[in-house]
């Protein structure tokens, strides 16, 4: 499987798509907010850019690709009246892989920037935009062309699938019965990925540039632990089920595996560290309910979220996680097998979610590039 060609969030505006399922990753760009503010707002104080350089890598498409976006610009632009400053121009450079729904992006940017200059009401600096259809495993901008860098929930998926996890039967990602080497192949790959990403980051952004990344992450030190792996577990039940009845074939199971890594705290702090070219300045690990619909802000929000379908946590999740997985499985197994795939998946998800505390962890840096 060539990663960087069939990995990407389902595209479009239909019922699986990731534009209409991905609540869970508002609620994670939220609660990174004032760690972004923290970073905007030094890096604004100490360069007074006249043209900021901004990149979202893996911004995917939907409701949640020109949210941060948004907020830097309308953070910049509060700045700039309160120190008498002229607005900068921004340059914003939308990456993903190839495959990502760039043309859904490109039609919203006049809405965008008419909702923002009317929730502005003044003028803001000159918006520019790019898109980048490039793997962020590898140089994708010019040197020194970047001020600030954000990724959320994208970091966690690696350049392949790592080699070596043929023995991985059962499973497809890290499970309770994954081999030892398995488990060493998965952290290794990560470290691979991880290290080259911070390289190419170094060269891109300006010193003193700043990046705020989060990653769908674990908090225990064992790879092997509910929080890092439990949700494609779950996943590989559903496909294991299917292999019984003779659905599906029991080598088409073992030879897929997700190309993924759910670091640890420590594990991302090591490798930041290791890499040497930024400084780490805050480490937060934070939670979010695999249904997002269970933690909506308040009343009025969920009422005006939820309907007769979507009150169904199973259902909830087992979208959120078709809009992420569908066009990997696709790639593997084929078309045929999908809806059976997620019906019994959200059996089980809502199994599970009635019978124990079900929760995605985050892990959010907030970097500076070193002189």
């Amino acid at each position: 499987m060539e990663v960087a060609q069939v990995l990407h969030m389902n595209g479009g505006i239909g019922e699986a798509s990731y534009a209409n399922n991905s609540l869970v990753q508002q609620k994670v760009l939220l609660l990174a907010k004032p760690i972004r503010e923290e970073a905007i707002t030094s890096l604004y104080y100490n360069t007074l850019p006249r043209s900021l350089g901004i990149a979202d890598l893996g911004c995917s498409s939907g409701p949640n690709t020109l949210f941060v976006v948004s907020e830097i610009i309308k953070t910049v632009e509060k700045l700039c009246r309160q120190l008498n400053q002229k607005s900068p121009e921004y340059k914003v450079f939308l990456n993903d892989l190839p495959g990502n729904d760039f043309n859904n992006i490109f039609k919203s940017l006049d809405s965008f920037k008419d909702k923002l200059c009317r929730e502005m009401e003044t003028a803001i600096g000159p918006c520019y935009f790019s898109g980048v259809p490039a793997s962020f495993y590898g140089r994708a901008f010019p040197n020194r062309s970047l001020h600030f860098v954000h990724s959320s929930y994208s970091l966690q998926w690696l350049s392949k699938v790592p080699e070596g996890v043929e023995n991985n039967r059962g499973n497809i990602y890290i499970g309770r019965t994954s081999p030892p080497n398995v488990l060493k192949a998965y952290y290794e790959q990560f470290q691979r990925d991880f290290s080259l990403f911070l390289k190419c980051r170094a060269e891109e952004l300006v010193e003193g540039g700043s990046m705020v990344l989060t990653f769908l992450g674990r908090r225990s030190d064992d790879p092997c632990s509910k929080d890092g792996c439990y949700i494609w577990e779950l996943m590989a039940t559903a496909l294991n089920d299917m292999v019984f009845e003779g659905i599906i074939k029991e080598e088409q199971i073992d030879t897929f595996n997700i190309p993924q890594y759910t670091p640890s705290p420590t594990e991302v702090k090591s490798e930041v560290l290791k890499e040497g070219s930024f400084t780490l300045n805050r480490l937060e690990v934070s939670e979010v309910n695999w249904n997002a619909f269970d933690d909506c802000w308040n009343a009025q929000e969920y009422e005006s979220k939820k309907s007769e379908s979507l009150s169904d946590g199973g259902y909830n999740v087992a979208q959120c996680m078709r809009a992420v997985a569908e066009p990997l499985l696709i790639s593997h197994f084929g078309e045929a097998i999908i809806e059976e795939v997620f019906s019994r998946y959200q059996q089980i998800l809502a199994d599970r979610m009635s019978k124990e505390k079900t929760e995605f962890i985050n892990v959010t840096i907030l970097l500076t590039r070193k002189a």
